[in-house]
């Protein structure tokens, strides 16, 4: 049987992208969001992540008419990845922005522990290493950036997000349970590649998120690897593509922007300053969508 998968926030920027992805993959995608997500092979149902009781009423009811045929109650979920939130700062008040990613966070992984789903994926941030929505020019402490950084945001989002590890953490330490929390890096969309030709001109654009990118498809692909590789507890995945989104080498830009900022280790020309090495080589990632296919230089 298909693996059955509930997905908060489909309908969202990466979302509307990973979730096709993992219908394609094989798995029935139910999606949890404010508004539906009108894709082949998707069912919806509209909720708000920050209301308890309505997050455990999506992971113990039915999805749709079909399921009532068979007359053998409702199916459990077998994975539950949650990406619905407040994407940025500068939206809502930032006081809503925290409560919201966290309350809703808190509810979805509360909801699936307690229901046995033994798999939870969760949407951080690479807001979290400190520098995205930052308060003037700030230092990050050290290239490339991993996992292990000490990840200290000043704004509510970036805040939201490093409470949400935390969360996540607790949970797993009390369940057993795989939870892994992926730091997302700028989610670009297939027709956005139209503007790295500008970014290539202005590498300042992109200076705070350390010029990195996922590829909202590459992003389904490290969605199915998390389903499919269990017993990792809780772990904390940078979910970025290869390389920088610039056509300047990696430490060039890091010395032409954060002069002062050291190396940890060696890297390639080219190579991520958000590494995403732990993904390739835990989880087995191997990108799809190089911005060099859309993008001629």
């Amino acid at each position: 049987m298909k693996k059955r998968i509930l997905f908060t926030g489909g309908s969202g920027k990466a979302g509307r992208h990973a979730v096709p992805w993992l219908v394609n993959a094989g798995y029935e995608v139910h999606n949890v969001d404010l508004v539906p997500l009108d894709s082949p092979g998707v069912t919806n149902l509209i909720a708000d992540i920050t209301d308890s009781g309505q997050i455990f009423n999506a992971l113990s009811m039915h999805r749709d008419f079909p399921d009532l045929d068979a007359g053998r109650g409702v199916q459990p979920f077998d994975a539950v990845v949650h990406f619905a939130a407040i994407p940025r700062i500068l939206i809502k008040p930032d006081n809503e922005t925290f409560r919201i990613n966290t309350m809703g966070t808190y509810n979805v992984i509360e909801a699936a522990v307690k229901l046995g789903i033994r798999k939870i994926i969760v949407a951080s941030s690479e807001t979290t290493y400190g520098v995205c929505f930052a308060e003037g020019h700030r230092d990050f402490h050290q290239f490339p950036l991993e996992e292990d950084y000490d990840v200290n945001p000043m704004d509510s989002y970036g805040l939201s997000k490093v409470v949400n590890e935390k969360t996540a953490r607790a949970f797993a330490e009390r369940s057993g349970f795989d939870i892994y929390a992926l730091r997302i890096g700028n989610v670009i969309e297939p027709h956005e590649y139209e503007k790295f030709p500008t970014y290539f001109s202005n590498p300042e654009m992109r200076k705070r998120i350390a010029w990195s990118y996922i590829d909202a498809r590459d992003l389904g692909q490290i969605c199915h690897l998390c389903i499919e590789k269990d017993g990792l507890g809780f772990q904390v995945f940078n979910a970025a593509n290869d390389t920088v989104s610039a056509n300047t080498p990696s430490r060039e830009l890091a010395r032409r922007f954060y002069p002062s900022v050291p190396f940890t280790r060696e890297i390639g020309e080219y190579e991520g300053l958000l590494s995403n090495r732990k993904i390739r080589e835990v989880l087995g990632f191997k990108e799809e969508h190089d911005w060099r296919k859309y993008v001629k230089v």
